[in-house]
């Protein structure tokens, strides 16, 4: 076990493998709270096409509405943060009235689309590739079709749909958004003010305490951190602290 780790009881603990700043790994015992936080945050990041820590993706959701052909399309475009938030919109903005409700999204490396009907190929995949282009991750867009008696052809769909969705998108305003880093550090009871008071200043986020960690007179702090700042969050904490202590990260 690395220096300045104390053990806490098997029943309580996984373990990850950290790198010192030597290039030397050790096994390292954590809760199990902190093993799932960061299995889970490990899953998200291995899912994202993030490229140094931060994406694109569009501020709000926005809306356009096209005629063509007598055919209105409405294309709708939202942020989301995963498959499941991807289909909780879907299902928000569908009209069951409407004679199609195609859709795509992206979300990293990951990439759905569904035509609803229309002919294979003329609708989600236009939507699919329009994201693409755009270079806008984490996002879903929904185009409703309400038919207006006018065929227009597999070239005619193909160019409507994805022609809506380029449209849209290139209308929202975008955001960088960086990405989080899952964090935990042992702080002794004494120090738990000082501590929170360094993360309130680097604004982090999802900040939990847990006292069941085994370790008398300590707690564990999770929290999630932009990836450009937890260099400097550790030294901040370290700096203003009287004595050494134990970070965990991804």
């Amino acid at each position: 076990m690395a220096a300045g780790l104390a053990r806490v009881p098997s029943c309580y603990y996984h373990h990850l493998i950290l790198k010192n700043k030597n290039g030397l790994s050790a096994s390292v015992a954590v809760p199990a709270s902190l093993k799932k936080m960061v299995t889970n945050a490990a899953a998200a990041a291995a899912s994202s096409s993030i490229n140094h820590g931060e994406y694109r993706s569009i501020a709000e959701r926005v809306s356009l509405e096209k005629e063509i052909k007598k055919s209105k399309f409405i294309a709708i475009a939202a942020p989301i943060s995963d498959e499941e938030s991807a289909f909780a919109f879907l299902s928000e903005v569908r009209d069951p009235r409407a004679t199609h409700n195609c859709w795509a999204f992206k979300v990293g490396q990951h990439s759905r689309c569904n035509d609803d009907g229309e002919p294979s190929g003329t609708a989600g995949k236009p939507i699919q590739s329009a994201i693409l282009s755009s270079h806008i991750d984490r996002v879903m867009v929904v185009v409703i079709r309400y038919f207006g008696g006018i065929k227009l052809g597999t070239g005619g769909l193909v160019r409507a749909y994805g022609g809506v969705t380029s449209e849209c998108l290139r209308n929202a305003p975008t955001c960088l958004v960086k990405s989080k880093v899952p964090m935990a550090v042992d702080v002794p009871f004494d120090l738990l003010g000082l501590v929170q008071h360094q993360l309130q200043h680097f604004q982090v986020e999802d900040i939990e305490q847990d006292y069941e960690t085994g370790k008398d007179g300590f707690a564990m702090v999770s929290f999630k951190v932009d990836f450009d700042q937890v260099e400097k969050l550790e030294n901040a904490v370290k700096a203003n602290c009287s004595r050494q202590l134990v970070f965990y990260k991804q």
